[in-house]
């Protein structure tokens, strides 16, 4: 009984980070997509969250650590449940009893997982280089700037856009399962699905446009 409700425990803790990451998701979606329509804005909203001391020393960390969390506990969970088949994968016939999408979480994370490491090279890096390493003056304008350089390069591009295309397939099956782990099967559990598939297609589409956008407008 005991290890029923550690397996509980794990899949509910899992689900929930994967909640904490769909809600940043979406907020990291609303900030970028500025960048299409106003440099102004973008540029005024990632100073803000640039240099709100309640942003870069309290929410920042929470969100590394909910990062490194997710990804270790997907590792565990995928391992446990190897473990309680107690069969060889090649053996498995899991399609009989699930989708593709569910069978393959672990490699869409792992593809996923480089891309954070990508994203990390490219953007949080240099920033805290910029900021805590150099101390170059905050300028309040370079922002929109730095995120058109980075997409210049089509191999860089291609990346993301495979990225994106991972976590959509991560998210077609992670959304529901994350509400079903915390107990979201009611009479809305069909709306929820509804608004998983949603999310799951448009946000990396938007980001996905974000990308190949800058890449062809590139001066």
């Amino acid at each position: 009984m005991s290890l029923l409700k550690s397996s509980i425990a794990r899949k509910v803790a899992m689900a929930l980070s994967a909640l904490f990451l769909l809600v940043f998701l979406l907020q990291h979606f609303t900030i970028n997509i500025t960048s299409v329509f106003s440099e102004k804005t973008f540029n005024e909203w990632s100073h803000f969250m640039g240099t709100n001391p309640l942003v870069q020393f309290a929410l920042q960390p929470i969100l590394i650590f909910g990062v490194v969390f997710h990804f270790v506990m997907g590792f565990v969970l995928e391992i446990k449940n190897k473990n309680a088949r107690g069969i060889n994968y090649a053996k498995y016939n899991g399609g009989a009893n699930a989708s593709w999408m569910s069978r393959n979480m672990i490699w869409s994370g792992l593809v996923i997982l480089a891309f954070v490491v990508l994203h990390f090279i490219d953007f949080w890096f240099p920033e805290m280089n910029y900021k805590y390493v150099e101390f170059l003056p905050e300028d309040p304008n370079r922002y929109h700037h730095e995120l058109v350089e980075k997409f210049h390069s089509p191999l860089r591009v291609g990346a993301y856009v495979l990225a994106f295309i991972f976590l959509m397939l991560h998210l077609l099956h992670g959304f529901s399962s994350a509400f079903q782990s915390v107990g979201f099967n009611n009479k809305y559990t069909s709306a929820i699905k509804k608004i998983g598939k949603a999310y799951a297609v448009l946000i990396p589409l938007g980001f996905i446009f974000i990308a190949l956008f800058h890449h062809f407008n590139a001066h």
